[in-house]
């Protein structure tokens, strides 16, 4: 990812602060955010979050990975226990534990939709290579690259993968992850947004040219306004943090949010505010300074 230039201090304010209605909520998207480098979640961060909750505000973890891969923070749930998974496709409760989980809400990518996609953006950007990302299940094609901490548990098309007698067909398909290997990984994001226009949401969280392809309409953004909504929380009570650009959408709903010192440009010119990045503890440097507030 390419630099952004100095990083200001998280005292600074938002040029449109939200301090006159006290936050009720904090959704923190994970990697380049909560988590350091090292995927660590540090004891400042810790004890942050815990100081949040005991002070009656919710935390809700929000991001781009499977629930499966939830086991970083699944020490650190608190209260619901509810975490927001796939970019918003899952909502899925952590209290039972790695490999315990349960999907409370499920935003499925419809397979019709999903075969468009793969046909579309593989017109738009020959070389474009597939995964298919299940609610228990993940599916890839032969040339997908090793991206990610698992072994798929199975190879083919995207097309086989999308049959109707394809393994996992009964599970809904949660979102496909379409990778190029010599696009730009902006270039490729506009690249497929043109290709699919309202035909599916298409995001990225990596820094290579990996895209995440979700139903319409679904989005960080979207599941964390319907979990608020539920919990009468209104957006201005939110305070948001991200880095990439599948937060931007979550960053702009948010009555207040912050962008990390390592994110992204668009990050930087979506978010309210602006604090230290993630090996930094960004986000317990903002959670301190909120708390100091209310005290």
């Amino acid at each position: 990812m390419r630099e952004n230039g100095p990083v200001t201090s998280a005292t600074r304010q938002p040029e449109t602060p939200a301090s006159a209605v006290p936050p009720r909520l904090i959704a923190t998207d994970l990697d380049g955010t909560l988590l350091r480098d090292d995927k660590s979640v540090s004891p400042r961060t810790v004890a942050a979050l815990a100081a949040a909750e005991e002070a009656g505000i919710e935390v809700f973890f929000v991001t781009g990975r499977p629930a499966r891969w939830m086991d970083v923070v699944s020490d650190h749930v608190h209260g619901h226990g509810l975490a927001i998974c796939g970019n918003g496709a899952a909502v899925v409760d952590l209290h039972g534990g790695p490999g315990a989980h349960r999907f409370v809400k499920v935003r499925e990518l419809a397979r019709e939709n999903a075969l468009d996609a793969v046909r579309l953006v593989r017109e738009a950007a020959p070389g474009t290579v597939y995964a298919i990302e299940l609610t228990y299940g993940f599916y890839q094609e032969q040339a997908y690259p090793k991206l990610h901490m698992e072994i798929p548990d199975s190879l083919a098309t995207a097309e086989k993968l999308l049959a109707p007698d394809a393994p996992g067909a009964d599970e809904p398909v949660l979102k496909i992850l379409a990778f190029h290997p010599e696009l730009d990984p902006d270039v490729f994001l506009n690249v497929a947004r043109l290709a699919l226009g309202d035909r599916a949401n298409v995001t990225r969280s990596s820094p290579s040219a990996l895209l995440e392809i979700s139903g319409p309409g679904v989005s960080k953004a979207s599941t964390l306004a319907l979990c608020c909504a539920e919990r009468g929380i209104a957006p201005e009570e939110v305070v948001a943090f991200g880095d990439m650009p599948n937060d931007v959408e979550m960053l702009t709903w948010a009555g207040q949010s912050y962008a990390m010192g390592n994110a992204h440009p668009d990050v930087l010119a979506a978010a309210s505010g602006r604090t230290v990045d993630n090996n930094e503890d960004g986000v317990a440097v903002v959670i301190e300074r909120m708390l100091a507030v209310r005290r």
